[in-house]
């Protein structure tokens, strides 16, 4: 991991809505191949920094930068191209129920589908499911997937189109720990095999220690605080300790 290669870097976001400022002065870089975590309480700003991250807010004032490109300069169909380079997986997994796994895989290729390309696009859905574990679920209907199995394939669906970083949101949320557990390591697992690099929302621990090379806390708008788990989970400091305790 160079120090040189920051995939995201975010100097000085201000972000308010009213008289509610959000961000206030964050600052924060990932780099090529790093998992970051931001780990904060509810209503901290995470969902408001990921929107700013992807160009789906406009900062107050700050900067922005995602694969080298100012998201706030960027035009529509800009912000298009840029987002086919960022997956994104919510926490409500987005899956169209009417739509079969197949069909929900292929919905970002053929959307997104560089006329170019030699892949075909069988071959790209089925590489997917294979890498989430999941291949003899091509044909079934999301309705018929258990809670852990439709968080693989929106994970399938996050990764088909090769993306140089993924934004998770609250990857765990609605699972058992013991699945939770499960995705944080295939998410880890898919990382080194894809090279990519990660900003992962959350307040699950066992996640966050799992998916994160560091932690960074957002607290009172800023980067509070940034270091390994480790590192953090041994904080003396009152508001970084009662995330650990």
């Amino acid at each position: 991991m160079r120090k040189d290669s920051a995939v995201i870097s975010i100097q000085h976001l201000q972000k308010q809505f009213g008289d509610n400022q959000v961000l206030r002065d964050f600052n924060m870089q990932v780099q090529e191949g790093e998992s970051v975590v931001v780990l904060g309480k509810s209503g901290s700003g995470k969902s408001v920094l990921i929107k700013c991250i992807i160009g789906l807010l406009r900062p107050d004032s700050g900067l922005v930068e995602v694969l080298g490109e100012e998201v706030s300069t960027l035009s529509h169909r800009q912000l298009d191209v840029m987002r086919t380079k960022v997956g994104f997986l919510f926490q409500s997994n987005a899956l169209y129920d009417s739509m079969s796994v197949r069909e929900n895989l292929e919905f970002p290729l053929r959307r997104h589908w560089i006329q170019n390309s030699s892949e075909n696009i069988n071959d790209l859905v089925m590489e997917a499911l294979n890498n989430v574990g999941l291949s003899e679920a091509v044909d079934m209907m999301p309705e018929e997937l258990s809670g852990g199995m439709r968080k693989r394939i929106a994970l399938a669906r996050t990764l088909i189109l090769k993306p140089k970083v993924i934004l998770y949101d609250e990857p765990p949320t609605g699972l058992d720990p013991v699945t939770g557990k499960e995705i944080s390591n295939l998410m880890v697992e898919l990382q080194k095999k894809m090279n990519t690099s990660s900003i992962v929302i959350s307040h699950d621990m066992h996640c966050v220690k799992i998916a994160s090379n560091r932690v960074v806390m957002l607290i009172d708008g800023i980067c509070y605080a940034s270091g390994s788990f480790e590192e953090l989970s041994q904080s003396k400091d009152q508001k970084i300790k009662e995330f650990f305790d």
